[in-house]
């Protein structure tokens, strides 16, 4: 039994010793020979042993193939080294390094886990080497370091096959590769390749790669001047048009993970638009595959990166004058030889073709230069073409874009045309343009057009019908008027635009579906065209007339909580008021109309629950408005919440204006400082010497507007006011007295700063100035306080009369209770009873001889009225 145990335990013995024997010899061919390698490579006396050479090398890949260890990592690219110096001259070792360069495709190996923290420096260095070894000029070990390359960064970790040691972390894996810098090196060599173009498209894919996910390589890759190399040699001539195709990836790759400022201004040179025109022009004209077309399409919109930059020599290159004339094909006809030949197949890739064309259209106008392309081009008779609704296109049976299609690039075409128009202002005149986009609403409002579908981008908001056309339709014409250019606001009149404009928002305000913020921007947009085209000329507003009240009137009639409601109501309201001001103030006709209809009585309203930021525009129109004296009885008669009439709430904003302004009063409202009665916080601040503080103060602030209209109203008509009313009344009736001060109070501070002495006729005006001020505010101030008094007075008087009345009521009680007790004292004592009626019959006997004397004593005698305290 004990043999037994014993032939056992030797034979698993036997076994754990056959074992670590193969494990132990695995690391003595890592350890031992790797060194021994190492010695005979670099051994001066053995350089003629060629064949032990080779014999050595291939034993070290036969016996690493499964990847290198990491601890060895620093032997194996010494070897590596060695066999690059020779490769050039030796096709053997050539070979070898080739496999050796595989090898290192593989994951490396570790033993321990801490072992990739460890050797992380070394393995860094390692990776940054193989990128060195493109220097050595031979086609298949450039081809092989870029397989190795792509291997190591994107293979998985294989999951057996490892005995005592495991692949690295594939995560691991591309850390070291972004630390290493291996992306920088391999972007350095690419000058070499000029000639090798199956290792320039493979080191282009092992780029692409690299630069996929990576910002770190993308950034270091940007740092090597990536962007410039590789767009500068992507027109070179390939068969395959692998160049382009990999370029234009890594291109890409570089805008998306990288810094687009870094990779524009690196495109941005005559070397690099020449090269991308070549190639953009060559797929134009010679791709007809999809692919192809997708690929034209990428350099489009590279082009439009490239062409936000100002410095981008895009004119001067000439590309902006072939772009100028793709943007008008096919509306316009060309012999140029560019379109002459030029044939749309009208699928998705040239419809993105077209928007994208339009976009740069957009993006080039910023340059002075291109614009005058853009006119030598006809751009903007072509845009007008495009915006033409199919219902008025006389060419409409030869296009074929889908009506979804046509229906976008409509969009687009106003929304190029709402940038380009303010800029060509000269053509859009030429091109009768209030025309085409007054017919253009005109189509937008029937009912029986087309419900568009593919609005895409440009028709949020408006699907489904032809608000997204009116809308940029709108916009344009905004544009275009706010500019002043009398011409065009005359013709806009002429065409009858504030009729149609008017139109327009009398159908919003018919609608009954609700709101959105597309439609709010409609409206506002058509009250801002209409305050620009009535603005300062009187016959236009006698245009808008009585109809263009009535519907500022309904909007005034806004539901004041939709202000605060986020869609967009307040802005809409802003314009309203800016409406009433430029359309309606200042003609007699529209301001009776106007005021009949009780327009002061809703900006009152509105002013009562609009914000701060809104107070400044309304309060300015009611000031306006107060020019007409029919205004004044209007405002006189309001009466808002809480029963506040118009000069309590004008009082009540002058002291919130007060509060943000800085000014300090006491706690009852009384003027506390008699030097600077008015003075806000911010006229403290120092400012320029070419403006006044106090001016500016008058400009930004709402109290003198405030002043204006109280002035307007009369300051000694105001009445039902309270104490603390009358008291910041008091402050405001001398409101112009103490700016004036002000100012004079600045020019002696600045005489003063400047080292200035006035004479001596100056010096007593300033002091007699400031003496007024003074004088001025101890009075107001006195007024103040004997308004004060006299409200303390009347507050105990009405204390006084109000005691006696509860005084003249206890005693009524008194009385009446006392009178209870009598009765009912009589009511259960006989006696009593008897006694109180014979008292009343003597009572009774007295006045009837008292009435029989004074009928006796005649007319002459006088009744004196009874005293009532002492009957009772």
């Amino acid at each position: 039994m004990l043999s037994g145990v014993t032939q056992i335990s030797r034979f698993v013995s036997k076994q754990i010793f056959t074992e670590r024997k193969s494990v132990n010899q695995y690391e003595a061919v890592r350890f031992n020979e790797l060194s021994r390698v190492i010695r005979l490579l670099e051994d001066p006396v053995s350089s003629s042993l060629k064949e032990r050479h080779i014999f050595m090398l291939k034993k070290v890949v036969k016996t690493c193939h499964r990847g290198f260890v990491l601890r060895d990592l620093a032997d194996v690219f010494k070897i590596i080294n060695i066999c690059a110096e020779k490769a050039t001259d030796d096709e053997d070792y050539s070979r070898i390094l080739c496999d050796l360069l595989h090898i290192c495709g593989r994951p490396f190996l570790k033993e321990k886990s801490s072992d990739e923290m460890n050797y992380d420096t070394v393995v860094m260095g390692c990776l940054s080497q193989m990128g060195y070894l493109m220097r050595v000029p031979v086609q298949e070990i450039r081809h092989q370091i870029c397989s190795s390359v792509i291997a190591f960064y994107t293979c998985e970790n294989p999951r057996s096959g490892f005995d005592g040691v495991c692949p690295t972390r594939a995560d691991y894996r591309r850390l070291m590769v972004e630390r290493s810098g291996l992306a920088e090196t391999l972007v350095m060599s690419l000058p070499l390749m000029e000639n090798q173009l199956s290792v320039k498209l493979r080191l282009l894919h092992t780029l692409q790669i690299l630069s996929r996910t990576s910002d770190v390589n993308c950034n270091l890759m940007l740092k090597a001047q990536a962007a410039h190399k590789i767009c500068y040699h992507m027109s070179e001539g390939d068969p395959s048009g692998q160049i382009l195709f990999r370029s234009s990836e890594i291109l890409w790759n570089l805008l998306e993970n990288g810094s687009i400022e870094e990779v524009t201004t690196q495109l941005s040179n005559m070397d690099c638009i020449d090269s991308l025109k070549q190639a953009f022009l060559h797929q134009l004209l010679n791709g007809f595959r999809h692919y192809d077309q997708q690929l034209r399409n990428d350099l489009l919109v590279l082009t439009s990166l490239i062409a936000a930059n100002p410095n981008a020599p895009l004119t001067e290159s000439g590309f902006v004058k072939h772009l100028a004339l793709l943007a008008t094909f096919p509306e316009l006809k060309s012999h140029n030889p560019l379109v002459r030949n030029l044939r749309l197949s009208f699928n998705q890739e040239d419809f993105e073709m077209k928007k994208l064309l339009l976009n740069v259209i957009v993006v080039l106008s910023k340059d002075l230069a291109a614009l005058q392309l853009f006119k030598e081009g006809r751009v903007m008779l072509a845009l007008m073409l495009s915006i033409k609704p199919r219902s008025c296109d006389i060419h409409s049976s030869r296009r074929s874009w889908t009506s979804s299609q046509q229906e976008e690039l409509q969009l687009q075409a106003l929304a190029t045309l709402s940038m380009l128009a303010p800029l060509m202002l000269d053509d859009y005149i030429m091109c009768q343009a209030n025309t085409c986009l007054l017919l253009l609403l005109d189509w937008c409002l029937q009912e029986d057009s087309f419900r568009g579908q593919g609005h895409s981008f440009h028709g949020t908001g408006g699907r489904g019908g032809k608000k997204a056309q009116m809308r940029y339709c709108i916009r344009v014409l905004r544009s275009v008027v706010c500019l002043g250019n009398e011409l065009v606001i005359q013709d806009l009149c002429d065409q009858g635009g504030i009729g149609q404009l008017l139109g327009v928002l009398r159908w919003f305000l018919r609608q009954k579906e609700t709101e959105d913020d597309v439609s709010l921007e409609i409206q506002m947009d058509i009250q801002v065209i209409l305050s620009a085209l009535c603005e300062g000329d009187m016959h236009r507003k006698e245009l808008f007339g009585s109809d263009g009240v009535e519907i500022l009137l309904q909007y005034l009639n806004m539901d004041p909580h939709l202000i605060f409601g986020g869609l967009g109501h307040n802005k809409l309201l802003l314009s309203t008021v800016d409406c009433v001001w430029s359309c309606v103030v200042g003609c007699f006709n529209t301001e009776d109309v106007f005021l009949e209809r009780r327009g002061i009585h809703l900006l009152l309203h509105l002013l009562q629950v609009s914000p701060r930021h809104m107070l400044s525009m309304l309060i300015g129109t009611l000031l306006e408005l107060c020019e007409n004296r029919q205004a004044l009885a209007h405002m006189l008669s309001w009466c808002g919440e809480k029963d506040a009439s118009a000069p309590q709430l004008l009082l009540k904003i002058w002291r919130e204006e007060e509060k943000l302004m800085g000014i300090t009063r006491d706690q009852r409202g009384i003027i506390t400082d008699v030097k600077q009665p008015i003075i806000s916080q911010t006229e403290d601040e120092p400012s320029s010497h070419d403006f006044s503080a106090s001016v500016r103060d008058v400009s930004e602030s709402l109290c003198a507007n405030i002043y204006c209209i109280l002035s307007k109203l009369g300051f000694k008509r105001l009445s039902g006011l309270s104490t603390e009313d009358y008291i910041t009344l008091s402050i405001i009736s001398q409101y112009l007295d103490f700016k004036v001060a002000e100012v004079w109070a600045e020019v002696s501070a600045e005489l003063s700063d400047e080292g200035l002495t006035p004479i001596s006729s100056d010096e007593e005006a300033l002091k007699s100035m400031k003496q007024i001020n003074d004088d001025t505010a101890g009075h107001v101030r006195s007024l103040q306080q004997s308004i004060l008094g006299w409200q303390q007075h009347e507050d105990l008087q009405e204390e006084r009369r109000m005691y006696t009345e509860i005084i003249f009521t206890h005693k009524q009680r008194e009385l009446a209770t006392e009178a209870w007790r009598n009765y009912v004292a009589r009511t259960s004592n006989y006696s009593i009873l008897k006694e109180f009626k014979r008292l009343r019959e003597e009572s009774n006997t007295r006045g009837q001889e008292a009435t029989t004397d004074e009928t006796l004593e005649g007319p002459s005698k006088q009744k004196t009225p009874p005293n009532t305290v002492s009957d009772q």
